[in-house]
């Protein structure tokens, strides 16, 4: 989910259903469920009648049974507690309650606010820092950043993928839901938000955001020499036809590979994944939903019109901020031969949600799991790349001296200061600073040059420091791609060798 509270998940629609059929559908549902607790019997009667005798089965009697104990609470609170209670609170509080005990951080309640905010997001007016969070279980349950959407707030702080937000305001993360998270990130632009965020096991510092009217491009395109280079930040209904002008694009400038790159997205719309993967894909599964609701379960297929020809040997980039749409495309075309995969391991997000309205109020549930074409669900598990690729990580030694330059702020009042900076220029300051704080050159002339990325409109790719992307032109240009497809093996296979492995460990 992002700060802006965008149903990222949707299931995909083939006929639209009217919003108001939607919520005559879904109130009708909360209407059955209260006129079992309206029911005037008491609670042993109900025991008594037995499902043999009154033909309702087991779980069907268990079902009125909680029923009628919840409305005897809410009915019991309402006539002995201390305090008079507003009825709406007690009814707010009990649906977070069911949906916290199902124990899905992507099923979840929304009170009025959040569901005002789900409306404007759909819309597009809505303001907020630019950051996809999820959270965290265990003990540690801080909120953690799945990725930040370029070009916003949170993007040009340098906030990146696997950050921790610890506090927002000087409020602890810790004991708040990814709601109340979302409502205290987004709200009206122009207002600071003044985040404590930690990187790695030691290094924490501060970073205050300002909100921005949030719009989130799509696409991104560019050519690489005779590469085509598209990256996809999110994906949404136009998603499909902003890559397609990209490969009508790259065609007339005859282009002889592609590179896809789907870090950093956390998703979108699954019908627009389906879109896309039969960009690449003439015909054939691309993936299915499945569900104990038969309604629910679905495979969705490409469609014949490739825009790709097979003849144009295809990279796909990913890491741990690609997750749910970018998966099921980088899924299908790992499962059907199509493309290689570069990079680190995905986010590992298997599910599908839908958003339900309740009066003012409604809720996001989890429906579905879906599948790759060779019938593997990631969740929780990821899809790994087929050539792993990482960028530099840091020791404890490097997060302590590198915790420091961040809070001395010298990058960004260098940049600031030096708008049109020269190479010579930040090569000599990125000489002073290795001197100072004794940190490898090339990570500080990286991270100068991420500053100032940031603090313009970015580039499409940055192919000096871009370790990852240098690893997908090389394989597009340098090696045999056919013989290095054939090598390739599909997410059902890999995980079949992973069963076998623990089995002989075992």
């Amino acid at each position: 989910m992002n700060d802006n509270g965008f149903p990222l998940k949707n299931k995909p629609q083939r006929r639209k259903m009217p919003f108001s059929w939607v919520w005559i559908a879904s109130t009708a549902l909360l209407c059955v469920v209260f006129a079992f607790a309206s029911v005037p019997q008491a609670l042993g009667q109900v025991r008594e009648g037995g499902a043999q005798a009154s033909g309702i089965n087991d779980n069907t009697q268990k079902n009125r049974k909680y029923t009628l104990i919840i409305q005897q609470v809410f009915d019991f609170i309402q006539r002995h507690y201390v305090e008079e209670v507003d009825s709406k609170v007690i009814f707010e509080g009990a649906m977070t309650g069911i949906f916290n005990a199902l124990r899905d951080p992507y099923s979840t309640f929304l009170p009025e606010s959040e569901m005002r905010d789900l409306n404007d997001t759909t819309q597009g007016t809505f303001g907020g820092v630019g950051l996809y969070i999820h959270k965290l279980t265990g003990e540690s349950s801080f909120i953690e950043v799945a990725s930040p959407i370029e070009d916003t707030p949170g993007w040009r702080a340098g906030i990146n993928p696997g950050d921790l937000i610890i506090e927002i305001n000087g409020e602890s993360t810790d004991k708040l839901s990814t709601d109340e998270v979302l409502s205290r990130l987004r709200g009206t632009p122009g207002v600071v938000v003044n985040l404590l965020i930690r990187r790695g096991e030691k290094l924490e510092f501060p970073i205050s955001l300002t909100r921005a009217i949030i719009e989130v491009p799509t696409a991104k395109h560019a050519m690489i020499g005779n590469i085509g280079y598209l990256k996809l930040l999110t994906f949404t209904p136009m998603t499909a036809d902003r890559a397609a002008d990209a490969i009508n694009e790259f065609r007339a400038k005859n282009y002889q590979g592609m590179i896809l790159d789907l870090r950093n997205n956390y998703g979108g719309l699954l019908n627009s994944a389906v879109d896309i993967s039969g960009l690449f894909l003439d015909g054939g599964v691309v993936v299915s939903t499945k569900s104990r609701i038969p309604t629910e379960n679905h495979i969705f297929n490409a469609r014949s019109n490739t825009l790709v020809s097979p003849n144009i040997p295809v990279v796909v980039l990913i890491n741990k901020g690609s997750a749910s749409a970018s998966e099921i495309v980088a899924g299908a075309l790992k499962d059907r031969g199509r493309a290689y995969l570069v990079g680190e391991k995905s986010f590992g997000k298997g599910s599908v949600q839908q958003v339900y309205p309740l009066d003012t109020a409604g809720f996001k549930i989890t429906t579905a799991r879906y599948y790759t074409p060779s019938d593997v669900n990631i969740d929780k598990i990821g899809i790994p790349p087929d050539r792993l690729i990482k960028f530099p990580e840091f020791t404890d030694a490097d997060a302590e001296k590198l915790g420091k330059l961040i809070n001395d702020n010298k990058i960004r009042s260098f940049v600031s200061s030096n708008p049109q900076a020269t190479p010579a220029q930040v090569e000599n300051f990125a000489k002073s600073l290795e001197k100072e704080y004794n940190l490898d050159f090339s990570l500080l002339k990286r991270l100068i040059r991420n500053e100032q990325n940031r603090t313009t409109i970015a580039p499409v790719y940055d192919l000096e420091y871009d370790v990852q992307l240098q690893e997908a032109v090389n394989i597009l240009r340098r090696e045999n791609f056919r013989t290095l497809m054939q090598t390739t093996k599909t997410l059902k296979a890999l995980q079949e060798e992973a069963a076998g492995e623990m089995a002989l460990a075992s």
